[in-house]
């Protein structure tokens, strides 16, 4: 009996397992089939970009440090500006062109405006000379106003290229450049073409056949004789050169203390020290 009950336990289980295969089976053929995707390659995404500091931190850092720099100095660029381009700048142009912000400062505006080498029309800041010359003509003209001579020190900035033209006068014999002999500068003379001179090579060769002292102060003592004021004081110049040299004097020696009997002695283990001590008393 046993037996038999488990052969039908067994059967039914097949039986279980069978409609349960035949179901699945059904189902898998009654569904549609999957279409197999396409790969599609991912498309490269574009890398971050790195965050930098900006390519201006020099400039920026420059402009902070003209900015920050005393007045005098920021007037000195904005006069060297002025003087280089010789055009005429407002303030906003001269901030773009050496960084020099005139309104933001008080100080450097008000000196600027006031500074003599400067002109200011309400707008603008151009350069100012102390001639106001354009051209080699006008240079001529104002050398034959000063006959006594005029220093090429105050010519030098009336324009760019008044050196030249003085050059050029001199080459041409319409001015005399000559040096001042205190100063060592060159100062301009007018050669008066009105004035023609000719002299004989006899007056030539005697008069450098005259010699001059050696020593300025006979030169300065001649020229007073005969009724001319020297450009010189010698004596002058030897004084104050000797006063500059000798004027301090040397501060007195101190007299090196010696080693007496009242001296307290604090270093007895050093006796090669005392030995004038030891010597004054073998004296006595």
């Amino acid at each position: 009996m046993a037996l038999q009950e488990s052969l039908a336990k067994f059967k039914k289980q097949q039986e279980k397992c069978q409609t349960t295969l035949t179901s699945i089976a059904a189902k898998a053929g009654s569904s549609k089939p999957t279409v197999p995707q396409k790969f599609t390659p991912a498309v490269p995404t574009k890398p971050t970009p790195v965050v930098k500091f900006s390519n201006d931190t020099e400039r920026l850092q420059h402009i902070n440090s003209i900015r920050k720099a005393p007045v005098g100095a920021q007037i000195k660029r904005v006069i060297d500006l002025l003087l280089e381009t010789r055009q005429a700048f407002t303030p906003e142009q001269i901030n773009d062109a050496c960084y020099v912000d005139t309104n933001a400062n008080k100080a450097v505006f008000d000196s600027l405006r006031n500074n003599p080498k400067v002109s200011y029309d309400g707008k603008r800041f151009s350069y100012k000379s102390k001639h106001d010359l354009k051209d080699k003509s006008q240079l001529l003209v104002l050398v034959r106003k000063f006959p006594e001579g005029i220093a090429v020190i105050d010519l030098k900035d009336s324009y760019p290229s008044v050196m030249e033209d003085l050059q050029a006068l001199k080459a041409a014999g319409q001015v005399w450049l000559l040096s001042n002999f205190d100063s060592q500068e060159d100062i301009a003379y007018p050669n008066d073409p009105r004035v023609p001179i000719k002299v004989d090579d006899d007056l030539k060769l005697y008069f450098r056949e005259i010699e001059l002292p050696r020593d300025m102060l006979d030169i300065e003592k001649d020229l007073q004789r005969n009724g001319m004021k020297p450009a010189t004081n010698t004596a002058l110049r030897r004084a104050s050169a000797e006063n500059h040299v000798y004027g301090s004097k040397p501060k007195p020696k101190k007299k090196k203390q010696e080693i007496s009997k009242r001296t307290k002695l604090t270093n007895a283990h050093l006796p090669e020290l005392f030995q004038s001590i030891k010597d004054a008393d073998s004296l006595k």
